[in-house]
């Protein structure tokens, strides 16, 4: 059988040379606006190295690989926020990575999917087991938002603890998981009809991975560095490019493969990319930021806005119930669609994430 090929975004890679000229010139909003194009092929290039690599390693170390790099553009650029002390970005990026993931993305792939066939069925038990895993993530993330609004004069190292303790579980919970679906039911995730060899050396595949993540960084410290000045003569409310702006940069590669499968009617491994990647992102990266944070000296809890909360606890529900039928058509991408255009109508009219 042909192996399927997922589009190449790599031509977006002449922004690299672009937003470091940029930066010389000190043209803070082109360098804004480049950082973040370059960002996207370098994060697919990851993405793909990171494939070869667990390739060579074997299905189950080669899936605890793909785990847990899967989202290294999203945690370096969210690091790098942190380590200037604006949270506020760094937790609507990770509440908009998921509702991106569930609601465009999956929207996407579905109408696509969709429009050359009447209807396509995936597992409905593989794609519960994410679900299960998200909804306990959002209660997870509801809690200390919870504890403030019921009591107000709670103290800085209370919120600490309680979102060292909220953390601490996620993590658990997600090498439950990852055990779970690499390992002791392994036979429900990732279909096995397509032999999956490598096409790189191994070598090449770390230097490549190694390069890549190396520019990644220096793109997000341009990004993060011109962030402010950007959002200042934009005139764009923060809360909408973290929810909205910083997500779809990270995810653009990992979108197009997503919706590449869904058009060949392999919907399980879209919804391995779209469900899984936001798991992984609510349960594993969002938790580990809060470590992180303690870390570089900037502790940030995890107490999110009730905005944010509302929006990834709808999207969930929403991806939840689709899961069930275990079918999806065009209708039912072009209403996830419609409930992320509402989302991000809402998020550029609000004014304040506190």
């Amino acid at each position: 059988m042909k192996r399927l090929r997922t589009p190449s975004l790599d031509w977006l890679l002449v922004f690299v040379p672009l937003s470091l000229v940029a930066d010389l010139l000190g043209q803070a909003v082109v360098v804004f606006i480049t950082s973040g194009l370059a960002i996207v092929p370098l994060a697919g290039i990851i993405g793909r190295s990171t494939d070869q690599v667990a390739r060579r390693v074997g299905s189950r170390l080669g899936g605890l690989l793909n785990a847990t790099l899967g989202n290294v553009t999203e945690l370096i650029v969210s690091v790098l926020l942190i380590s200037v002390g604006n949270f506020a970005i760094v937790k609507a990026s990770l509440i908009g990575s998921i509702i991106g993931n569930l609601l465009l993305v999956l929207g996407i792939s579905f109408v696509v999917g969709g429009i050359h066939h009447k209807e396509q069925r995936f597992s409905s038990r593989a794609a519960g087991v994410h679900s299960s895993s998200l909804l306990l993530a959002v209660a997870g993330l509801f809690m200390p938002a919870l504890l403030i609004l019921t009591t107000p004069d709670v103290d800085f190292v209370q919120k600490e603890v309680i979102s060292s303790v909220v953390a601490i579980v996620l993590i658990l919970i997600y090498l439950a998981a990852l055990a779970f679906t690499q390992i002791t039911h392994s036979h429900l995730f990732g279909p096995t009809n397509e032999p999956e060899l490598p096409t790189r050396t191994l070598r090449r595949s770390v230097i490549v991975l190694g390069v890549a993540a190396g520019l990644v960084g220096i793109e997000s410290e341009l990004l993060v560095s011109s962030l402010t000045p950007a959002i200042a003569a934009l005139h764009m409310p923060p809360i909408f490019v973290g929810l909205i702006l910083i997500p779809i940069i990270g995810n653009a590669a990992e979108h197009a493969s997503a919706v590449f499968f869904a058009a060949k009617d392999r919907v399980d491994l879209t919804l391995e990319i779209a469900v899984g990647s936001s798991t992984q992102i609510a349960l594993f990266v969002a938790p580990i930021l809060v470590f992180i944070s303690l870390l570089i000296g900037h502790p940030m809890d995890f107490v999110f806005t009730t905005f944010e909360i509302a929006v990834v606890s709808l999207a969930t529900l929403i991806v939840a119930l689709i899961s069930l039928e275990g079918r999806s058509n065009w209708l039912s991408g072009v209403q996830l669609v419609g409930a992320y255009t509402v989302i991000a109508a809402a998020a550029f009219f609000v004014r304040s994430t506190t």
